[in-house]
């Protein structure tokens, strides 16, 4: 006998089978993923290869070895894993300092909203806020000045490489607070009591228990961290109006140039070398994941 379910028409006494209906619940989610995700893709694809009138070429992925591009590239990744470093190392710790408290503490949840706002902090208000703060007539900035400790007063650094770490550091600690913590709390008291209670010490407990754990999940939140970085625009453009020193910004330059018209399959290119980029890093980043959650269950 047949395991499908099936109906009868009283009026035919034809049988039919039943459509499947459980797919129907994440219907509106794979119309978002193909509108918002899939599409625009597709488009950057096939824009790279193409000039704006329609005619396949390779001219536009040329583009990818140009000098200023290349740079611009080094810059975005140095950005992205400087970045990605400071904030998954800071961010750890602080989840750590979290997770020693009491689970549903004020400080756990003071900690956990804050960080789901500040990391989404970023573009105008983010760059806005930095400006005020250490930018050439900053608060901070005229502070030190008066202090006799800070001569610089052009605030030029923020639009530097070294500004954009410091800048996109402070989005990626809550960031990585958010994606930390659940690795933490997999972490079983008992085994702590299990490895205190056969005569080991709390640096082999981490040596050989605590960290061989929590590195694929630290490594993992790391190049999430990395991506988040990598395809991050709003902030830099805010911080930097001129020029491009990550590829975010040369792809502004080339859809918005008004002195090199015809440029916007090249930024398309652009933008499909940023696609390599980020896929290999969630690649690696989903195979992490995929390690850390044989013992986060």
């Amino acid at each position: 006998m047949s395991d499908t379910p099936a109906t009868v028409d009283g009026r035919s006494g034809r049988t039919g089978r039943r459509l499947p209906t459980h797919w129907l619940g994440v219907l509106p989610f794979l119309v978002y993923v193909g509108v918002f995700l899939l599409l625009p893709t597709g488009i950057v694809v096939v824009g790279a290869f193409v000039t704006p009138q329609g005619v396949p070429t390779l001219a536009n992925v040329r583009a990818l070895g140009e000098a200023n591009v290349l740079e611009a590239f080094r810059n975005s990744i140095v950005l992205s894993a400087v970045s990605a470093l400071l904030g998954g190392a800071l961010g750890a710790v602080l989840a750590y300092v979290v997770v020693l408290g009491r689970p549903d503490g004020a400080v756990r949840r003071v900690v956990t909203s804050a960080s789901g706002v500040l990391a989404q902090f970023g573009g105008v208000t983010l760059a806005f806020a930095f400006l005020s703060s250490v930018g050439g007539t900053g608060i901070v900035t005229v502070l030190l000045q008066h202090l006799g400790l800070f001569q610089d007063s052009s605030g030029a650094w923020l639009q530097e490489l070294t500004g954009l770490i410091v800048v996109y550091t402070y989005f990626q600690i809550p960031l990585m607070v958010l994606v930390f913590l659940p690795a933490l709390d997999g972490i079983k008291p008992q085994w702590r009591e299990a490895s205190e209670s056969l005569g080991g010490t709390s640096w082999q407990y981490w040596r050989h228990i605590g960290i061989p754990l929590l590195n694929a999940p630290f490594w993992g939140g790391v190049l999430l961290l990395f991506a988040n970085a990598f395809a991050a625009y709003a902030t830099a453009a805010a911080l930097i109006s001129q020029g491009g020193i990550i590829i975010p910004l040369q792809i502004r330059t080339a859809l918005t140039s008004e002195t090199v018209a015809g440029q916007e399959n090249v930024g398309k290119a652009l933008a499909l070398g940023m696609i390599v980029v980020v896929a290999i890093a969630m690649s690696a980043y989903t195979l992490l994941q995929r390690r850390a959650s044989r013992w986060l269950r």
